[in-house]
């Protein structure tokens, strides 16, 4: 595969459109819903619900580097995360860079779980969760939650998640980690994402925060072949460190991107099967609001 850093965004998203491979789970339904942004811009959002009444939210947030990836690509694990977990799946197609850079993603995310929040999911235990650049929308997500004291999140899912900007780790030096995803393009999708002084914000590198205390449950998911897998085993210990419950897996042998893989990766399907468990866990810690009083 060319590398992301020697194209233009039009021809790595082409090329990833290229790769998107068509849902084949049966769910329960899909739908689609449109928002309308303050500057009169409009995004989709696809929301895929299993058999049964839900047991919670999945605002999953794909991955790309800001810069490429779809609703239409994550919609596969989302299917297969809505039958195991039992829980609705909403995927906002947020903005993307450079036309749209930070913080305009974060901007569509919170909107979408404004839509949740209204719609009548809007009682049920949301997770936020998502891989990559997405993990690293789900863990500023979470973090402005905590801060503005908005929607409640019951458990972030970081799947390989991008949580800094320090490209000198020794997992970005790494020979054998140059691979699906290499040092030069996370330098290429950063540069178009936000600005040198923006990246070293806790908005775009939740590792820089002053305090994780008090962040949701969180499962961390993470490959060993991976230029990120540094910073965020780095953010597993700085969020266990605060006191905060991590659920981590190291899946061995695995590279950048295995995770939505999952139907041809046999890791990546284990992968997957531990962030429902994770997240049915999770659930079935929290009392019953019919049983309660």
């Amino acid at each position: 595969m060319q590398p992301f850093s020697g194209l233009t965004p039009q021809q790595a998203r082409e090329l990833t459109a290229a790769g998107v491979r068509p849902p084949t789970e049966a769910v329960g339904d899909v739908a689609s819903v449109v928002l309308a942004r303050g500057d009169h811009t409009e995004f989709e959002v696809r929301v895929v619900s299993p058999v049964g009444d839900p047991a919670g939210v999945i605002v999953y947030l794909h991955g790309g580097g800001w810069v490429v990836g779809s609703v239409d690509g994550a919609e596969p694990v989302a299917r297969r995360l809505a039958n195991l977990a039992g829980c609705t799946v909403v995927l906002p197609d947020y903005s993307l860079a450079p036309e749209r850079p930070f913080p305009c993603a974060l901007d569509d995310v919170r909107q979408t779980m404004g839509y949740v929040e209204a719609s009548p999911l809007g009682g049920l235990p949301l997770v936020i969760a998502g891989d990559s650049a997405g993990g690293n929308l789900a863990a500023v997500t979470a973090l402005r939650s905590r801060r503005d004291a908005e929607i409640r999140i019951s458990q972030q899912v970081l799947v390989y998640p991008v949580v800094d900007t320090d490209m000198t780790r020794p997992s970005y030096r790494d020979p054998g980690n140059q691979l699906l995803l290499t040092a030069a393009d996370m330098a290429w999708f950063a540069a178009h994402y936000a600005t040198e002084a923006q990246r070293a914000t806790p908005d775009v590198a939740p590792l820089q925060a002053s305090s994780l205390a008090g962040l949701p449950p969180t499962v961390l998911v993470q490959a060993p072949h991976d230029v990120l897998f540094d910073e965020g085993s780095a953010y597993g210990q700085a969020l266990r460190d605060a006191g905060v419950p991590v659920d981590r897996w190291v899946v061995p042998g695995q590279m950048h991107g295995f995770f939505t893989l999952f139907d041809l990766l046999p890791g990546g399907a284990e992968a997957v099967e531990f962030v429902a468990a994770a997240i049915t866990g999770e659930l079935a810690r929290r009392p019953d609001p019919a049983s309660a009083g």
